[in-house]
């Protein structure tokens, strides 16, 4: 582990790559109607293809996790890079859904590989608070991503066509391969590399996921994405479908989100040293359970948009300092095998996450409360797994 500071490029680099599975993710929920106009298909089945990339980042992530703790971080992540471009291109060419699905799942397993690795590469360099500040620090230059993305993908909707939003994902894809090969280097060592065996692989899951605490971590993290997930597969047809907000400023309203998350983001990475990653997990957590709470308050009542688009930002905004500390705590307890820990931690916030996603998609939207409600829960639910299986436990 290293002691000195890193030079900026190194954050500058993983920021830009952690960007992508948000920029893939969120860049196009402006132009869900216009995809099911041009495909000729109901506008639910353009819901269940952002499920179907969160599907494949998350058996991804299982999948490339082991293989970067055997062959090292930066042939997965290159890998990775050029396998989620490449769908991306063939993104701009499809005519029926069923493609459509194809390669976002394609693109979802590809994208994972860079976004698994990524955790397990920082972890490589430094301990576990240590871990905490440079996670956030990366974090705060990924969220430009969320923050943009959705302005962005309204915009060039607007003005050329939706297909210049995958293009765009293209162009970012290469960029980082070619920043990549350059700048970053390889982090795992040839004697600290484990054998690929795939029973090994299965004890190593089995063995992370029989642990009660870290299973209490794994759930907060999964809850809290599903959470958020729930607003990503139904906030745009809320927002513009049901309150007429216009496509291209649906992406401000959702750039509360980010000022809220970026702000959380930067004072965790100020103070998490001092105070421990633990605590700020706790804050992170009771923060977004008082917002899912006045967003379950909200549908009740049905208090109207503003209270709504208030109450978003105020959950949304948690989920950096919630995940990125649960993260912290999961490979402090299994540094020796981060690559595989950092896999199950994000396969259950993706996987959770798209099943959660997938099941609103079969619930007509007619109104905010399906979306509030299955909100709420989650965090609800987080906090409970917190409280029972890890809290205790906690150091």
């Amino acid at each position: 582990m290293v002691n000195h500071k890193p030079h900026p490029c190194f954050f500058i680099i993983l920021g830009m790559m952690a960007m992508l599975p948000p920029l893939a993710i969120d860049m196009y929920l402006p132009s869900f109607l216009d995809i099911a106009r041009d495909l000729n298909i109901a506008q639910e089945q353009v819901q269940t293809t952002l499920a179907i990339f969160t599907f494949g980042f998350a058996v991804g992530q299982l999948f490339w996790g082991p293989i970067a703790d055997s062959f090292g971080r930066k042939p997965v992540i290159l890998i990775g890079l050029v396998g989620a471009s490449i769908s991306a291109f063939f993104l701009t060419q499809v005519e029926a859904i069923e493609n459509f699905y194809l390669l976002r799942l394609l693109q979802g397993l590809c994208g994972a590989a860079p976004s698994v690795v990524l955790g397990a590469l920082v972890r490589d360099l430094f301990d576990r608070n240590r871990f905490a500040k440079m996670m956030s620090m990366i974090m705060i230059i990924s969220m430009i991503a969320p923050l943009i993305a959705p302005m962005l993908g309204g915009y060039l909707a607007k003005w050329f066509h939706w297909h210049s939003i995958f293009y765009a994902l293209v162009l970012m894809g290469g960029l980082c391969t070619v920043l990549i090969i350059w700048q970053i280097p390889e982090t795992l060592s040839l004697e600290k590399r484990q054998p690929l065996n795939f029973m090994n692989v299965l004890k190593n899951y089995g063995a992370l996921l029989s642990d009660k605490s870290t299973l209490g971590y794994v759930l907060v993290g999964g809850l809290t994405f599903a959470g958020m997930f729930c607003f990503l597969t139904s906030g745009s047809i809320v927002y513009i479908g049901l309150y007429g907000i216009s496509q291209e400023y649906f992406g401000y309203f959702f750039g509360l989100n980010m000022i809220v998350m970026v702000s959380m983001t930067a004072l965790n990475g100020r103070i998490v040293v001092k105070v421990g990653s633990e605590t700020m997990l706790r804050v992170g957590l009771f923060a977004q359970l008082l917002a899912g709470i006045w967003l379950a308050f909200v549908a009740f009542f049905q208090l109207g948009f503003w209270a709504m688009a208030l109450g978003v930002p105020l959950y949304v905004g948690m989920l950096s300092t919630i995940g990125s500390n649960a993260t912290a705590a999961i490979l402090e307890r299994y540094p020796q095998m981060a690559g595989t820990a950092n896999a199950v931690a994000g396969t259950a916030r993706f996987g959770i996450g798209s099943l959660i996603g997938a099941s609103l998609s079969y619930v007509a939207i007619s109104s905010e409360r399906p979306m509030l409600y299955a909100m709420a829960l989650c965090t609800l639910c987080a906090s409970i797994a917190y409280l029972c299986l890890s809290y205790r436990k906690s150091s």
